[in-house]
């Protein structure tokens, strides 16, 4: 039994335990069933957030205390009774997976819970304790893998919803994911992973998307190690830790390990073999993919969020650097000016990170499944006059998650009626979504299905309203980039 809270015609629990407290000898191994208890659990207050690289924000940002126990979910539901059988949309967060909580104030669920869904937000690890790989944790593990515990806590949190989410009121036949930034690259990884088969029934992606080639020196869009290759960066993670083994490794407080940030390889799942069996592109042209209707796309200016280069120099320089042959004709594609790296060469991190990704999800699924695939672009922002040190900016990374929450600050000068129009929208897109694998209803846009012969696009700019995909021709040559990668010659280069 627990007991959660009544909040304006919501009941809400937070801080339940769906998996063991991964620590000691659980380090670094998948989710274990939670401890039972007698009697009542107070499930009032959010579980703590798992152990990060970053420091927590502190009194800027009061929460939950960061620990290595932190295997917990929240639910908000809007059910009257155990038999109302509600839909549901489970929240995976995002972060880079290196960093994440479900206690942000923006991932609150309560606004989406009142539209008609159970809210289910579930906690991760991340970081090197979500993704470390190494040697001797594959050969303990019966599958030969490491490194993807991450996604496991999220797959043990999913079959908690299976089991438990009918006593809240919820629907476990009508169960749909989502995530934004790693939460919703974690998102395309579950549609790709047998081991998540049956555990949900939609999907909706938010600046994510998996389907770039892995690579020993990773960048953003080509983000996945194979397991040998990973496997090295860990026992370079254990010398760095003073550590001759794991069992050494799991003996020091969490606390005191080094930080395993994305350069070190220790913070991204990785190609296991089990958890995810391949290359996803390959996985989904071979139709080995969990089919669900999909929901996907990005914002207009996510190459702002990622160190864009400082000069023209610099990014003519990188561009180089990573895509070798096809740099000439990317360049064109994404043009800077002579004295400024403006959007148009942004342009080109948003779709290796995130665009191509997307479009090619979407078109895939067109092509092999039988379910819909729903395409969105957000580009809501202020418009930034000439003179302001923002013009020519769109809208970056995460912009759009307290859109979709319904947390729009209301005290804030520039949210306009279009901004709250816009929120309104996509909270009833995606609750529809969740209800009918389909986010059209009454009183909204006409979204259209995406497919090859009809590649429209739902844009979330001032108004919602149709468009062609952006940035068509230059995606096409990134996707040339892509498929060359795949190759021998492009895979030798890479290395």
């Amino acid at each position: 039994m627990i007991q959660g809270t009544v909040e304006e015609g919501l009941t809400v629990y937070r801080g339940i335990p769906f998996a063991a407290s991964p620590v000691g000898d659980l380090r670094w191994r998948a989710p274990q069933p939670a401890a039972k208890w007698d009697g009542e659990k107070q499930a009032a207050k959010f579980g703590p957030r798992c152990m990060q690289g970053m420091a927590n924000p502190g009194a800027a940002n009061p929460g939950p205390a960061t620990s290595e126990d932190c295997l917990y979910l929240n639910v908000w539901t809007p059910a009257k009774s155990a038999s109302s059988r509600v839909p549901v949309l489970v929240w995976i967060y995002g972060g880079g997976f290196g960093a994440g909580a479900t206690s942000e104030p923006n991932y609150s669920g309560e606004r989406l819970a009142r539209k008609g869904v159970v809210l289910v937000s579930i906690a991760y690890r991340v970081g090197a304790l979500g993704f470390l790989a190494h040697q001797e944790l594959s050969a303990e593990n019966k599958h030969h893998a490491s490194g993807n515990y991450g996604l496991l806590d999220m797959i043990a949190g999913l079959e908690w919803v299976r089991k438990n989410i009918a006593a809240f009121g919820g629907d476990p036949r009508r169960v749909t994911i989502f995530g934004e930034s790693a939460g919703g690259i974690a998102v395309s990884m579950l549609c790709a992973s047998p081991l998540a088969k049956g555990l949900f029934h939609g999907a909706i992606s938010q600046s994510g998307g998996s389907f770039g080639p892995p690579r020993p020196t990773t960048f953003p869009g080509e983000n996945l190690k194979r397991l040998a290759d990973a496997e090295r960066s860990g026992e370079v993670y254990a010398q760095r830790a003073g550590s001759s083994s794991v069992t050494e490794l799991r003996r020091i407080s969490a606390d005191k390990l080094p930080a395993g940030g994305r350069g070190g390889g220790m913070s991204w799942p990785i190609i296991d073999g089990w958890v995810i069996p391949d290359d996803q592109y390959k996985l989904y042209e071979a139709k080995r993919y969990n089919e669900t209707p999909i929901l996907v796309g990005y914002n207009s200016d996510e190459g702002a969020s990622f160190s864009p280069p400082r000069t023209p120099e610099d990014y003519i320089a990188g561009v180089k650097a990573r895509y070798g042959p096809f740099a000439e004709r990317l360049l064109k594609a994404y043009p800077t000016e002579p004295t400024t790296v403006p959007k148009t060469a942004r342009d080109l991190a948003r779709d290796a990170a995130f665009g191509w990704h997307t479009w090619t999800w979407a078109r895939l699924q067109a092509k092999t499944g039988k379910s819909k695939a729903f395409y969105y672009y957000f580009d809501q922002h202020p418009d930034y006059p000439a003179d302001s040190p923002r013009a020519g900016y769109g809208t970056p990374h995460g912009a759009d998650v307290p859109y979709v929450f319904q947390h729009l600050n209301p005290s804030n000068p520039q949210i306009t009626k279009h901004d709250e129009a816009i929120s309104e929208a996509m909270a009833t897109y995606w609750t529809n979504f969740a209800k009918r694998g389909d986010p059209n209803g009454e009183g909204l846009p006409a979204w259209p299905v995406f497919s090859g012969t009809n590649p429209s696009v739902m844009y979330f700019s001032q108004t919602p309203h149709t468009g062609p995909v952006p940035s068509a021709e230059s995606l096409k040559i990134l996707d040339a980039y892509f498929a060359w990668r795949r190759t021998a010659e492009g895979e030798a280069w890479a290395k």
